[in-house]
């Protein structure tokens, strides 16, 4: 290489980290906890220099408040293992356990965000009746569990809908991105992480083109999920554009009580009756056009057809809950851009599980379908960390037989929370459970597919976060032959792919065994 040549190339190396390091500093999740830091640090030095009586009344009320805190724990409709995680925090160390808690546990203070769109849902449940095709379903659990997420969801089950799953998520992009050229009327987004990268500028490229002609396009992305990761400008170029932003939770540089309920929802809705989820956000490595972890696999599942209604209320609720619009959602409804009739197959019933109410919807679906397997469960999840009604009815479901495998990441994305996951190997094995390690990568899918017939792909995993803090969604997948076929064709090229974890691969140091026992005491706040 010629020197000039050289010595550019490492000018610009060299300014290409300068700017990375400035981007990682001067973010505006850094400058938040910077300032958050602040306003701790300047709250204790004031205390600090309070006079002697009003010293003592403080001192008091620092002994006093840990026990009041513990107490109305307790008294929380919460999942147990989560209150106790809690409350043995604020036993070890009150003061900070205590402001911890206030701070970020759960969504007990969520009450801005359950003012603001708990009345926009209410307000639209009239336009989700429950028409007559549940009783296309012949089986009477099934659909009795249909009904359940109809009385607790608020979202109806869908014949006149055909269902496409993608096993990968480029596939699912590839479509994706065919199906928004295609628009003609209008294209919501909800992402939890949008990121610079190749996908979103070639996504953004024919966004912009279809807002130029005409057609409607709203995005919401959760702030703390795409926090860091988004293109430079984005809001400015998207508004720019002629495309309509939300931010969900937007970053504030002060102590909130909020931050910790986000929205993880992956939602693309294309003129009504073309509607898209999964576990893949936008960016390249849910794609594999950049490797981290190995090959990514992340699955994905496609409607067209009147089921996608239900993606479309989730959306504008979320939507109109804060950018208040006029407009009535029976324009968006499937049949107004496309009059004809809709292919059928089986019974589809996309669903959002939300943390402001007390309702486990997603977890409690997932144990539905465990509940009234009688051959096979097969899961997909890319984090293992199981409250204790989880783990008994998966160790249940083996005890009586049933072919339950789970497939967790042989390349994991966090160590501690890899380590974890591996934690409820042994009991999981032990009742007969059948743990397999993705090896080719990482396995950020969330799937259950159960005898053939019944099967769940969405947002949700298998954690605190999903099951109790964050919105999510799912499709509720019912006598599906051909969606259904296809994730069952998935799950026998996946087996092959992974590596069946043996009892002799959990042979663990006593002091890794204390690290791990240590952690999982305190997984629901992870």
């Amino acid at each position: 290489m010629h020197p000039n040549m050289e010595t550019n190339a490492n000018t610009q190396q060299a300014r290409s980290l300068i700017a990375r390091i400035f981007a990682a500093v001067f973010n505006r999740i850094t400058l938040t906890v910077i300032v958050i830091v602040l306003e701790v640090y300047y709250l204790v030095v004031f205390l600090s220099r309070i006079d002697n009586n009003a010293a003592h009344w403080v001192e008091v009320a620092t002994r006093f408040l840990p026990i009041v805190m513990a107490v109305f724990i307790v008294n929380t409709k919460q999942n147990p293992s989560y209150k106790i995680a809690w409350i043995v925090l604020i036993a070890v160390i009150p003061e900070l356990g205590t402001l911890m808690y206030l701070v970020n546990g759960g969504n007990r203070f969520s009450w801005r965000l359950r003012n603001r769109i708990r009345p926009v849902e209410e307000a639209h449940w009239h336009l989700l009746r429950q028409r007559a095709d549940l009783g296309l379903l012949q089986d009477g659990r099934m659909r009795k569990t249909a009904q359940y997420v109809i009385h607790k969801g608020h979202y109806p089950a869908w014949g006149n809908t055909e269902a496409k799953y993608y096993p990968v998520g480029e596939d699912m992009f590839e479509d994706m991105m065919e199906d928004l050229r295609n628009a003609k009327h209008f294209i919501f987004l909800e992402y939890f992480i949008i990121r610079e990268g190749t996908l979103w500028r070639d996504i953004f490229k024919i966004l912009k083109e279809k807002a130029a002609s005409g057609v409607e396009i709203r995005i919401i992305y959760d702030d703390i999920g795409s926090g860091g990761k988004l293109p430079k400008h984005f809001v400015r170029e998207l508004k720019a554009a002629g495309i309509r932003v939300m931010t969900f939770n937007a970053i504030k540089p002060v102590v909130s009580l909020i931050y910790n309920t986000r929205d993880h929802r992956k939602i693309a809705v294309i003129d009504g009756y073309i509607g898209y989820s999964g576990g893949a956000n936008i960016s390249d490595e849910y794609a594999n056009r950049v490797v981290h972890f190995g090959h990514w696999k992340d699955c994905g599942i496609r409607l067209c057809g009147e089921g996608v209604w239900n993606f479309t209320v989730m959306f504008l609720n979320m939507w109109n809950s804060f950018e208040h619009s006029s407009r009535s959602y029976t324009k968006y409804q499937p049949h107004v851009y496309y009059p004809g009739g809709f292919p059928s197959d089986g019974i589809v019933q996309p669903f959002s599980d939300t943390p402001l109410d007390d309702e486990n919807l997603g977890e409690n679906v997932y144990m539905e379908i465990l509940n009234q397997a009688s051959k096979y469960v097969y899961i997909y999840t890319p984090y293992l960390i199981l409250d204790n009604e989880m783990e008994e009815s998966i160790e249940l479901a083996a005890k009586r037989g049933v072919d339950v495998r789970i497939v967790t990441p042989g390349i994991p994305d966090k160590r501690i929370v890899y380590a974890l996951s591996r934690s409820y190997y042994r009991s999981l094995m032990k009742a007969g459970v059948k743990i397999f390690e993705y090896a080719p990568g990482f396995i950020h899918s969330k799937c259950f597919l159960s005898d053939d017939r019944i099967a769940v792909v969405g947002t949700i995993n298998l954690d605190y976060r999903s099951l109790y803090l964050h919105f999510e969604d799912g499709v509720l997948l019912m006598e599906n032959k051909k969606a259904i076929g296809q994730m069952k064709e998935d799950t026998k090229k996946t087996f092959r792919r992974s590596r069946r974890v043996l009892e002799s691969d959990l042979r663990r140091h006593p002091i890794a065994s204390l690290i791990a026992f240590v952690v999982r005491l305190l997984a629901p706040l992870l």
